[in-house]
């Protein structure tokens, strides 16, 4: 895995602000919320990981070139 370079990383931290509501698309992990899932954003750290508290519980993070969610208008 390539990890992203810190131009991605700065645009990733834009598309995924904290407090940024995401939707849970793919994640392939036993521990995995369901597919569907709503979180709230907590950062992304260095490698590029959406770090997210997950609403069921939890907050495993979506891994960058791994997994996907997309950022959701609540409201």
């Amino acid at each position: 895995m390539r990890f992203p370079n810190k131009e991605l990383i700065e645009s990733l931290r834009k598309q995924y602000p904290e407090g940024a509501r995401v939707v849970l698309d793919h994640m392939d992990d036993v521990q995995a919320p369901p597919i569907g899932s709503k979180g709230t954003v907590r950062g992304v750290d260095a490698i590029g990981s959406i770090m997210v508290d997950w609403d069921e519980g939890g907050s495993l993070s979506v891994v960058y070139g791994e997994d996907r969610c997309h950022v959701v208008k609540e409201g």
